[in-house]
């Protein structure tokens, strides 16, 4: 099944791109790889999702939050690319945690994107990936992620 169709048949809608916030684009396609600029969660109104995982953000909203950013991902790569089908594989993501110090779990966090992208694209959905805690990110956002895609030729 397509990926496209997976998302239908999941109801899965996509929201609208993010603007960027900086004088940068939200992706970059270079040879048969897309590169996808690091994106925050957003609410349904556009409002930046913030606060600090293993404090005020647990690990079960912040899953939640990576699966927002996922989605925001997804339609970033659809604008790119036309359609979600032409993506061959996920390549790399880098999944970026606002957490508290002592926080363990930053693997338990990006698995709500790493999940979504398994449910849409199947096997060449998996990919290899980075969870890492800061102790910041912008806007204080709780969690940003970012990636490489290879394109279908």
């Amino acid at each position: 099944m397509s990926a496209e169709a997976r998302l239908k048949q999941l109801g899965i809608t996509l929201p609208n791109v993010p603007a960027p916030v900086a004088n940068y684009l939200p992706y970059r396609v270079a040879g048969n790889l897309l590169f996808l600029a690091g994106q925050g969660p957003r609410d349904p109104n556009g409002n930046l999702m913030t606060g600090k995982v293993g404090g005020d953000v647990s690990v079960e909203e912040a899953y939640k939050r990576a699966r927002i950013v996922g989605l925001q991902l997804l339609s970033a790569t659809r604008v790119a690319l036309g359609s979600l089908d032409r993506v061959d594989t996920v390549v790399k993501m880098l999944c970026m945690v606002n957490a508290v110090p002592d926080f363990k779990d930053h693997p338990k966090v990006a698995n709500g994107m790493s999940d979504l992208f398994v449910e849409v694209f199947g096997e060449n959905g998996k990919h290899g990936r980075s969870a890492v805690g800061m102790g910041s990110l912008p806007g204080q956002i709780s969690v940003e992620i970012e990636g490489v895609l290879s394109i279908k030729s």
